[in-house]
């Protein structure tokens, strides 16, 4: 089974781990200070039109159908290629299904997204399927038998995110093919039978891979404007332009606590309670992938309920106003979780990707690809690791405290985000012990 922790341990940090744990906290305390003392009022979220556009050559060709088209084929290409292992190659560890589908697709999506925004949306073969399909039976692709209802949200989605860190994290047996096979076609069944009951707008709100791949890419430096002009813009704009609905903040919450939960699986006093336990793993492991993700959300809930009260803001406001700064917190984990796993799991899978059926064949010319360390030192990722843990911290303590301005009062928003900056520490905290637990 592939191994998701990197390389680094606390031991391998140039500066003991306590000084680390207290550096970080410290630096949630200094930003927050700072934020109080000279930011004053709300100022992202904006879709300015003065953002610097890209070069007229580049607009016209990324805006251009036919660059769509060239991206959405090539993604169904992609899928094909990757179905050939799943259906017709050999159920061993040197077939590439897993290290594709968890490592190169699930880990990939977080550096693209965030590079170039939310690229799934137009990659996703599923959504291309269901537009041909419309397409050839004259329909509009956006209408289905029925509207989807007001209510819905997110919360299609967040079950579809947790059946996949389920499986991913949980599942017995998750590395092998029929186990794969099954899921994705589970999914794909759902997702193209909500497509066409309620029109491609259910992709927007069911599909996990979509909706991930749309919360990091709003922290992408490049956006498609109102106005269809991909233009340059401040990140914590586009995740501050994410707003409050239904089962957003259950989803935020589970891919927080899911990362946690990889993190403390990994642990040795985890990894002996797996082993000596009575009761089958993944019994044991649903209870533990549940609590956690429990636990993440009781303290979201008990700082945002606090925040609201202490921030005389409108009762049961609070809670989802805040959700979007729980996303750069959780990409940090993902980052500094699978960092190792991606550079060097991905290399071993890009081998393997070149003779899917294990035939001695060598279709992509990758089969003597040769792994390289790329610089992953354990200091150098112990060290990584701590940091980007602590920058989406920080981030999110600049996402939390703008919203807080406009949903608190004056007089009260200082007061209203002292327990959104425990909350901050804590997740610090906890999050730095349970990824250095080993």
């Amino acid at each position: 089974m592939l191994l998701a922790h990197g390389i680094g341990g606390r031991q391998d940090l140039p500066i003991p781990f306590s000084a680390a744990l207290t550096g970080a906290a410290l630096a949630l305390l200094v930003s927050f200070v700072a934020l109080s003392a000279l930011w004053k009022q709300p100022r992202l979220g904006g879709d300015s039109p003065d953002a610097r556009s890209l070069p007229a050559a580049i607009q016209t060709a990324v805006t251009a159908p036919a660059w769509r088209w060239i991206w959405r084929i090539a993604a169904l290409v992609a899928a094909a290629y990757f179905c050939i292992g799943l259906i017709f190659g050999p159920d061993r560890a040197d077939n590439p299904t897993a290290g594709a589908f968890y490592v190169l697709f699930w880990v990939g999506l977080v550096p693209l997204s965030l590079l170039f925004g939310p690229v799934w949306r137009a990659l996703n073969p599923l959504r291309t399927l269901h537009l041909l399909a419309c397409k050839g039976l004259g329909l509009d692709p956006e209408l289905g038998l029925r509207p989807l209802p007001a209510g819905v949200g997110y919360w299609p989605a967040c079950a579809g995110l947790f059946a996949f860190v389920w499986l991913e994290l949980v599942a017995p047996e998750r590395a092998t093919l029929p186990v794969i096979g099954a899921w994705l076609a589970a999914y794909a069944a759902l997702t193209l039978g909500g497509a066409v009951v309620f029109g491609s707008q259910w992709f927007d709100h069911a599909d996990p891979f979509e909706v991930y791949s749309d919360l990091v890419g709003r922290l992408a430096p490049l956006h498609r404007r109102r106005d269809a002009v991909v233009a340059w813009r401040n990140s914590l704009d586009g995740m501050a332009g994410l707003r409050p609905a239904p089962g957003l903040t259950a989803l935020v919450v589970v891919l927080l606590g899911s990362t946690m939960y990889d993190s403390l699986s990994n642990a040795p006093v985890w990894v002996r309670l797996m082993q000596e336990s009575a009761v089958p793993a993944p019994v044991t492991g649903t209870a533990g992938l549940v609590t956690v993700i429990a636990m993440v959300l009781a303290a979201y809930r008990t700082a945002t309920t606090l925040a609201g009260r202490w921030g005389s803001a409108q009762p049961g406001t609070t809670a989802g106003e805040i959700a979007h700064s729980i996303v750069p917190i959780a990409v940090g984990y993902v980052i500094a979780h699978y960092y190792t796993l991606f550079l060097l799991e991905g290399q071993r899978t890009i081998a393997l990707l070149s003779d899917p059926l294990d035939t001695g064949a060598d279709w992509l010319g990758t089969a003597g690809w040769t792994i390289q360390a790329l610089g992953t030192t354990p200091a150098g990722v112990a060290t990584l690791q701590v940091t980007v843990i602590v920058i989406g911290h920080v981030l999110g303590t600049v996402l939390a405290h703008d919203r807080a301005l406009a949903l608190f009062p004056r007089r009260t928003a200082v007061l209203g985000q002292i327990p959104l900056l425990v909350l901050m520490v804590v997740y610090t905290v906890v999050g730095l012990l349970l990824l250095f637990a080993a």
